[in-house]
């Protein structure tokens, strides 16, 4: 004879399992329609990415992109309305003192015929910690034709030159 205690442990069981299946059986069916869902919708439209390479053709070797003790100069398409060109200019820095940081500063120079010299167009300057870097500065003459030249200085040493270059517009 069954007691009253095992009747009421058979049917725990029994409801316990219902849920399970009852759970089961909804899980399947959502799983189902999520995939008949994602099945029948239209793929969205890809959307095309169009990258743009402003950057020219380098004249120079990849080699002497970045080269310690020369600097490189190459010309980007035009910077924005009028005469505006941007110019990349890459050098590679060695640094006197790894164990320390180390500053170094561009200028980009303009030949004066007046005075018979290189004036100062632009200048920026920055650092690194590092043995030894690639850096690349790209200044923008807008409007002012001439000869220009880059030039490098590490804090302590002579300045590093570019070739000159003339912008004609």
């Amino acid at each position: 004879m069954p007691t009253k205690s095992a009747a009421v442990l058979t049917s725990g069981t029994a409801t316990a399992a219902k849920l399970f299946v009852a759970a089961l059986a909804f899980t399947s069916a959502y799983v189902g329609l999520s995939a008949y869902s994602n099945a029948s919708s239209t793929p969205e439209p890809a959307t095309q990415v169009t990258l743009s390479a402003r950057e020219l053709p380098v004249t120079a070797p990849a080699e002497e992109l970045a080269t310690a003790g020369r600097v490189t100069m190459s010309v980007l398409a035009d910077g924005g309305p009028g005469c505006a060109k941007s110019y990349v200019a890459r050098s590679l820095l060695t640094n006197p003192d790894p164990a320390g940081a180390v500053s170094y500063h561009w200028r980009l120079a303009r030949w004066s015929p007046a005075a018979k010299a290189w004036r100062t167009y632009l200048a920026d300057h920055d650092g690194f910690a590092a043995p030894e870097r690639a850096v690349e500065w790209r200044p923008m003459v807008s409007g002012n034709p001439g000869w220009y030249r880059v030039e490098l200085t590490i804090e302590g040493t002579e300045p590093i030159r570019s070739d000159r270059f003339q912008v004609s517009c």
